[in-house]
């Protein structure tokens, strides 16, 4: 049995699907004071409220048009849902960083994900989204330089 809940997700990300990506859609599933967190690029968390909430949509949508979420374990308890994602995709948009901008590779990604709704009157009050980012950046090709970092911390600095 569908909950109200869980009908409201599932219809968010529907909205966020590559053959969709109506960003205003997905804001509108929002409360007014609603808040979509978690999402941390390669600067830090970022955190979206207002018009502000449908830009991760359309910014993925660019980075993989062809954008699919597919649910793997869907938890309701009344007005949370926790759920087990896979963001996949292929890269063809470009990706910025502080250090510059990846190119697309086309590269299918696989990314491992879990999304905490909280749900209140039928709108989404906060949606936190945990991407796996270890997985997401070496499925892009960008892997960690640790002698940079081992020197920068080496002792006398």
């Amino acid at each position: 049995m569908t909950t109200g809940t869980e009908a409201l997700v599932r219809r968010a990300y529907h909205l966020a699907e590559g053959d969709v990506l109506d960003a205003r859609g997905f804001r509108e599933m929002f409360a007014e004071d609603g808040v979509f967190t978690g999402i941390g690029g390669v600067a830090g968390e970022d955190s979206y409220r207002g018009e502000q909430l449908g830009d991760v949509v359309t910014w993925m949508g660019k980075l993989l048009p062809d954008v699919h979420r597919e649910l793997r374990r869907v938890n309701v308890l009344g007005d949370v849902a926790a759920i087990e994602v896979s963001i996949q995709g292929t890269f063809l948009g470009p990706f910025e960083t502080p250090a510059g901008v990846i190119a697309p590779t086309g590269a299918k990604l696989d990314i491992p994900t879990a999304d905490f709704w909280y749900v209140r009157d039928g709108k989404v009050r906060e949606f936190r989204c945990h991407l796996g980012f270890a997985a997401f950046f070496a499925q892009l090709g960008v892997l960690p330089d640790f002698a940079s970092a081992v020197a920068a911390s080496a002792p006398g600095r």
